[in-house]
């Protein structure tokens, strides 16, 4: 069992951190990973090195996306088959949790469909604002795109089985937003996750954490508002579309027929492409099946409803909303439940590239 903890300029809580692990555990290996953090912090490492751990070094900063897949591919490598558990460098877990979570992962280890353990917090008690405020509008959102409930999802206390290694180093993110993409292509990549709470820590305010609220905030929601965009973008080409192919023709049916046609191409390739990842030719014939298939079922569905709105006197334009509206969540439910969903990528996960083609993250200094 390998316990993963990227560090960028960390304060001295690291050592402390690594010695308890390795006295409460001693069949724990410690691995920490160096996002280019500088001379200035090198007695820092030492002292980890001291206290433990093994340290990988980069370069540069890189972001804790990069510095997590640089950990993983060395697990891979030298652990084949080891579960990891990650952990912040900034004091915000307690050694008694990281120790649980690895042992429940441990007693995972025999489960082939074994689920993520993720450490959430409970929020309670004396939480920073921008946390609290942070979390609570990260989870709404999260909710809402993902299908599903976490309670906190912006933890870094994760225990990850070892069949999932192999898909992390696949998905897209270089810094705070990485662990965001996990989460939200968890369950489409075929696998599903458990939460473990645990205690709610803000050392000196959080001051150690390098998760600056308004960037970092936007890039961890990043990820959340593109499955938002990728259906505003179809819905403003396809009511574009209409509106001149209404006006230059007269005919409101063959121009709801055309535009939707329109929008909908369009809507299939950032879908698969950007929204769910699916960037092979696995099951693409299926896939543009499927997504035929309930296109022509809400064409269907929004020429009834238009027809009829207009023909009870409603304008084009509010006709034109009232029905995207009925139609969204259905059309959202069923790409991410059946067109996209998890049958879709479950030969892709249980495909894994072996640790020789595994691809280098970052060049670390090992």
């Amino acid at each position: 069992m390998i316990v993963l903890i990227p560090a960028y300029e960390p304060g001295p809580h690291l050592p402390e951190l690594v010695a308890a692990l390795v006295a409460g555990d001693p069949h724990l290996d410690v691995l920490v990973v160096d996002d280019g953090s500088g001379p200035a912090f090198a007695q820092v490492f030492a002292r980890a090195e001291a206290a433990g751990a093994e340290v990988l070094r980069h370069d540069r900063n890189r972001g804790k996306g990069v510095a997590l897949k640089t950990g993983f591919v060395y697990v891979v490598r030298r652990f084949p088959g080891a579960g990891v558990v990650t952990a912040d460098a900034d004091g915000q877990h307690e050694v008694a949790d990281v120790l649980a979570v690895a042992a429940e992962l441990r007693g995972e280890r025999e489960d082939p469909d074994a689920p993520m353990i993720l450490g959430c917090r409970a929020f309670d008690g004396p939480v920073p604002a921008r946390s609290r405020i942070g979390n609570g509008i990260a989870r709404g959102l999260f909710r809402a795109a993902a299908g599903w409930r976490l309670s906190d999802t912006q933890t870094g206390l994760r225990g990850i089985p070892a069949a999932m290694l192999p898909w992390l180093l696949r998905v897209p993110g270089e810094r705070f937003e990485y662990e965001q993409q996990v989460l939200l292509h968890l369950r489409r990549a075929g696998f599903s996750a458990r939460e473990h709470r645990i205690a709610t820590v803000y050392l000196e305010g959080n001051e150690s954490s390098h998760f600056r609220p308004v960037l970092d905030s936007l890039r961890v929601m990043l990820p959340v508002a593109v499955f938002a965009a990728s259906s505003l973008v179809a819905f403003a080409i396809d009511a574009a579309a209409l509106f001149v192919l209404q006006g230059l023709t007269g005919l409101l049916v063959p121009s709801i027929v055309a535009a939707r046609l329109l929008s909908a191409s369009i809507n299939f390739w950032v879908n698969r492409r950007v929204v769910f990842m699916r960037r092979g030719r696995e099951r693409l014939a299926r896939q543009i099946a499927q997504y035929a298939l309930l296109a022509a079922l809400l064409l269907a569905s929004n020429v009834v409803w238009m027809s009829y709105l207009t023909g009870i006197g409603a304008p084009l334009w509010a006709a034109k909303i009232v029905t995207e509206l009925v139609l969204f969540l259905t059309s959202y439910g069923v790409q991410r439940r059946v067109v996209f969903g998890p049958a879709a990528s479950a030969a892709a996960a249980g495909s894994a590239p072996s640790a020789a083609a595994l691809p280098s993250a970052a060049p670390p200094s090992w």
